[in-house]
């Protein structure tokens, strides 16, 4: 596979720099209404339109530097490109807000289709980063099929019951925040099934 190093810094920016912008045009505008081509549209409707092209461009920078795109990146820039166009098209916030639910759902789902077959897909995307015997790959699977359910839960009570400026920091911090916890809560698993040198 034709994947090369990039400087971190930069790969670290191109992957969630996207992220910062919308969040940072949406506090400038979040409070304004814009008339375009005689439609009114909202403040986050038009930063969702800035959004899509900005986050293509940073995937296909990333592409185009590293020669690798994760599942997972792809997923992301279908979904956006999908239902923040719906959103734009339709002057509907709502299409966008619930990317995140369906991305949720997709992964829990192909995760969950794994453990069913006695597979855990999680080690074919992670295990460089995280040398772990089988059953504890199986186990970690299980706990982060649970997580990107509960995420999903989480993110549609949010954007239904809660303001869009509300889901917005929820969207940008909460989200990330709830996988970094988890990640931190799971250091008993990696200590009790970290695979030792000499079984590599």
């Amino acid at each position: 596979m034709d994947q090369r190093q990039i400087n971190p810094i930069l790969k670290t920016a191109l992957e969630i720099g996207p992220v910062i912008a919308f969040f940072a045009a949406y506090l400038l505008v979040k409070d304004r209404s814009f008339t375009v081509f005689g439609q009114s549209y909202e403040g986050f409707i038009l930063v969702t339109a800035g959004f899509i092209p900005l986050l293509l461009v940073c995937t296909g920078l990333l592409w185009a530097l590293t020669g690798h795109l994760s599942r997972m990146q792809v997923v992301t820039a279908v979904l956006v490109v999908v239902f923040g166009g719906l959103s734009v098209w339709l002057n509907d916030d709502r299409f966008f807000k619930m990317k995140p639910t369906l991305i949720y759902l997709l992964f829990a789902t192909a995760l969950g289709i794994g453990l069913l077959r006695g597979e855990s897909y999680l080690r074919s995307v992670m295990e460089g980063l995280m040398p772990l015997k089988p059953e504890g790959w199986m186990l970690l699977t299980k706990r982060v099929t649970a997580l990107f359910l509960g995420l999903a839960v989480l993110n549609e009570v949010i954007w239904r019951t809660m303001s869009t400026e509300s889901w917005v920091y929820f969207k940008t911090f909460g989200l990330t925040a709830g996988v970094f916890v988890f990640f931190m809560t799971q250091g008993g698993l990696f200590r009790k099934y970290a695979l030792e040198q000499d079984e590599g």
